[in-house]
């Protein structure tokens, strides 16, 4: 395997490899790096944890330092867009460290924030930005940035776009970049949407991939726990106190249910917080750094934060349930067996989730090993009750109570108004 050093980076860039202690490319760096370096549009698949972010990160800041100049107010040369508030978050981090000792900048445009201190950021103008799609088209909307001056076009986890219904926001922000540029999109998945997309994006782009869709990181260690839905609290606290310390990640199905999880967790001592679609931008911010300094060690989570973290040190993911989108499993279980270390992904299984255990099992062409338990007999998981419609229709129903004879109830007088 080469060195960075060999792979033709700046000067400036190899430095600050060598700071943050990266020696060595992963597979998706080694191949994806030298192509985007000589300009070609890349179209990569690879699993969640293989070092994304730095295989089109480099190659964009090579490129960015090899064009001195102030980017013009309100521009930005180079944008990456992303489908969540958290891998934008931990993108920015990443390109930050970067750049650090250059005079690159690097913004970010999000929603859940102030988006009249990104307006007063924006309008000195940025090198890169990176950007979740709703934020963006509300400050081109504005006025607030004008993208013209973008020739390199980043989309980062780009088969999540599509899922969260983003197509629509890249057909509004496409034609506002300006031309000619390099795009490279990245994905862990290859739908047939994203062939599409890749046609109308890329130019003769060079695909680059690393393990087939649905194949989680080699180093992670799987299980499942048959347990029934009202066990599940018990089984989640008897394998947390085996080691307390760890930094784990549980996953919730639903917003409401990730926070009822935590708060029982909070009540029974377990240092916790949970991060989830109902919390404000500030409230996610401040659960995920602290989690990632240690100061708590279990985070609730929904799938919105499942592309989201990037922390190294998690050595736990749990699947309190099982997601419903097959794909949603490998990209929860990536949170761990980052660059290259080892994790455990332990899963709950219900009767009610046998049928989604089987989708990801056949996704992944694997049996996970199991625990604990025997597989129950799969049963149709219990459908909310329908909320009674307020308008009536038909004849009014009668009250209860012993009818009255011909089927009426005797009114009461009405009594009569005073004069």
């Amino acid at each position: 395997m080469f060195d960075f050093d060999m792979l033709g980076l700046a000067p400036a860039l190899n430095d600050a490899l060598k700071r943050a202690n990266f020696t060595q490319p992963t597979p998706i760096q080694n191949q994806a790096i030298p192509l985007a370096l000589n300009g070609h549009d890349i179209l990569g698949l690879a699993q969640t944890g293989t070092g994304k972010t730095l295989a089109f990160g480099l190659p964009l800041i090579d490129h960015l330092l090899a064009q001195p100049g102030k980017p013009a107010p309100k521009t930005a040369k180079a944008l990456i867009l992303a489908p969540t508030r958290e891998l934008v978050n931990q993108i920015a981090d990443s390109l930050r460290g970067l750049t650090k000792k250059t005079k690159l900048r690097v913004a970010t445009v999000v929603g859940g924030q102030s988006i009249n201190k990104q307006i007063m950021f924006l309008s000195r103008g940025t090198d890169i930005l990176v950007a979740t799609p709703g934020r963006l088209i509300d400050l081109m909307e504005r006025g607030a940035v004008d993208l013209s001056s973008v020739r390199h076009l980043v989309l980062d986890e780009a088969d999540q776009m599509l899922d969260m219904g983003f197509i629509h926001a890249l057909r509004r922000i496409a034609p506002e970049l300006g031309t000619p540029r390099q795009t490279m999109l990245f994905s862990a998945t290859m739908p047939k949407q994203m062939e599409e997309l890749s046609r109308a994006y890329l130019t003769n782009p060079q695909r680059v991939q690393v393990s087939p869709p649905g194949k989680a990181a080699d180093k992670i260690t799987q299980s499942i726990h048959f347990v029934e839905k009202p066990a599940k609290p018990a089984k989640l606290r008897e394998i947390l106190s085996a080691d307390m310390d760890a930094l784990t990640l549980v996953f919730s199905r639903t917003k409401h249910g990730a926070e009822k999880l935590m708060k029982g967790l909070v009540a029974d001592g377990y240092n916790a917080a949970s991060i989830h679609g109902n919390k404000s931008q500030g409230q996610r911010d401040r659960a995920i750094k602290a989690f990632r300094a240690g100061e708590i060690n279990i985070l609730v989570a929904t799938d919105v934060a499942a592309r989201g973290i990037d922390i190294p040190g998690v050595a736990y993911v749990i699947n309190y349930d099982l997601p419903e989108v097959p794909d949603n499993y490998v990209h929860r279980i990536g949170r761990t067996a980052r660059a290259g270390r080892e994790g455990e992904a332990i899963a709950f299984c219900s009767a009610e989730e046998v049928d989604l255990l089987r989708q990801i099992q056949k996704l992944m062409k694997i049996e996970i090993p199991v625990a604990s338990g025997e597989m129950p007999e799969a049963v149709a998981p219990k459908k909310p009750a329908r909320r009674q419609n307020n308008r009536r229709r038909g004849p009014k129903p009668q009250h209860s109570g012993a009818p009255k004879p011909g089927g009426q109830k005797r009114r009461r007088p009405r009594r009569a108004k005073a004069a």
